[in-house]
C-alpha cells in the first residue's frame, strides 16, 4: 500500500500492483475525517486503517463505499468497531449480502487448484493473496438516494454523486469541488481492464461522461494509478468500442467466448488481465436479447470463459 498526499488535507492509498482486488481508498481529514472505501479483507483494511492513523490519529468520524463489490466494503467492519459511520447508496446497501459470501471464499482459496475448474482456479489465484477468515458484512447504515448528497465537513465540502445503475446498482463517487479531486470507485478502472456485470453501458458511458465534465485536477480510480479525466474518457472509449463489437458478433450468433476472441483491443490489449473482456461481452449480449440489467448473472461461467481466453492469447 502507497499513501499519498493529494491535498492539504486529502489522501490516496494506492495499491499499486493493480492485481485482482487491490482497490484504492481514499481520507479527507477535514471534519473528523472521511475515508472512501474500506479493503477486501480485514487485514489489508487494518493495515489501511493504521496509514491513516499516522495522518489522521483519531478514529474517522465517516466511511463512504462506492459501491457494494467486496473488495470496497468487506473491511467496513473494522472501522465499524471504532464508531465510523458507514455511508452508502441504498442500492448498495440492499445488494451488499446478494454477491458473494466470504465463508466461500475461504473455501475456494483453501481447496486444492487441481480439484477446481479451470475458472475457478484462476479467480482463487487472485484471491490467494487475501485472508477472508473472520469477515462480518457490515453494510452502510446512512443511505444515499439517487439525489445524492452534499457533506459539510468543517468547511470542506463533499459532494456524493449517485450515478448508478452503471458498474453497479448503487455507483456513488465522492467530489471534493474546492479541492479539484474526485475519488471514482469503480466507476474507473485506469489502466486496467475493467470488472463487472451489473449496470448498463449507457449509465457506466453517462457516468464517465459526467465526471470528465467537473474537470478534477486528480482522479482516484477504484483501480490503478492516479489519474486526470481524459482517464475516464479512454474508458469511455474502451466500453463504447466493446459493446459496438459485441453487438454486432452477437448478431453473427457467436457465443461469449468466441465472440471476446475476435475483438480487437489495440492499445487496451495492454491493460493487466485483458481476458477480462468477456464479462464486457456477456453484458452486451444481454442487453442486445433485452434482458434487464439486474438479471442474474452466471460470474462462474464467466470466469471460465476468462480462463480459457487467457490461455488462447498465451499460446498464440
Amino acid at each position: 500500500m502507497e499513501l499519498v498526499q493529494i491535498a492539504s488535507d486529502v489522501w490516496a492509498c494506492l495499491q499499486p500492483e493493480n492485481r485482482l482486488g487491490e482497490s484504492n481508498s481514499g481520507l479527507v481529514g477535514a471534519g473528523g475525517g472521511l475515508v472512501v472505501d474500506s479493503f477486501y479483507d480485514l487485514p489489508s483494511t487494518r493495515r489501511l486503517q493504521d496509514l491513516y492513523a499516522e495522518v489522521h490519529p483519531s478514529a474517522p468520524r465517516r466511511l463512504v463505499n462506492t459501491h457494494h463489490n467486496g473488495d470496497h466494503c468487506w473491511g467496513n467492519q473494522v472501522f465499524a468497531e471504532v464508531g465510523t459511520e458507514i455511508i452508502g447508496h441504498r442500492r448498495c446497501a440492499e445488494r451488499f449480502r446478494a454477491e458473494a459470501d466470504p465463508a466461500l471464499f475461504v473455501q475456494l482459496v483453501e481447496t486444492d487448484p487441481d480439484d477446481l475448474t479451470p475458472g475457478l482456479a484462476y479467480f482463487a489465484e487472485g484471491l490467494r493473496r487475501f485472508d477472508f477468515h473472520g469477515i462480518d458484512l457490515t453494510p452502510p447504515t446512512t443511505l444515499v438516494d439517487d439525489e445524492g448528497a452534499r457533506l459539510d465537513l468543517g468547511g470542506t465540502e463533499v459532494e456524493l454523486l449517485s450515478l448508478g445503475p452503471a458498474h453497479t446498482a448503487g455507483d456513488v463517487a465522492v467530489h471534493l469541488p474546492d479541492e479539484g479531486i474526485l475519488f471514482t470507485g469503480d466507476l474507473l478502472f485506469h489502466d486496467c481492464t475493467p470488472l463487472g456485470w451489473e449496470g448498463t453501458f449507457a449509465g457506466w458511458i453517462t457516468a464517465l461522461e459526467q465526471l470528465a465534465a467537473l474537470a478534477p485536477a486528480v482522479v482516484v480510480p477504484g483501480h490503478g494509478p492516479l489519474a486526470r479525466p481524459a482517464a475516464l474518457l479512454e474508458l469511455r472509449d474502451y466500453l463504447a468500442h466493446v459493446r459496438d463489437e459485441a453487438t454486432r458478433l452477437h448478431g453473427e450468433g457467436l457465443p461469449v467466448l468466441e465472440a471476446a476472441d475476435r475483438i480487437e483491443l489495440g492499445p487496451w490489449r495492454s491493460w493487466n488481465e485483458p481476458e477480462r473482456l468477456v464479462f464486457q461481452v456477456d453484458r452486451a449480449f444481454r442487453e442486445a436479447r433485452g434482458e434487464p440489467w439486474d438479471a442474474p448473472v452466471d460470474a462462474v461461467a464467466l470466469f471460465e470463459d476468462a480462463a480459457t481466453l487467457r490461455h488462447r492469447w498465451a499460446a498464440r
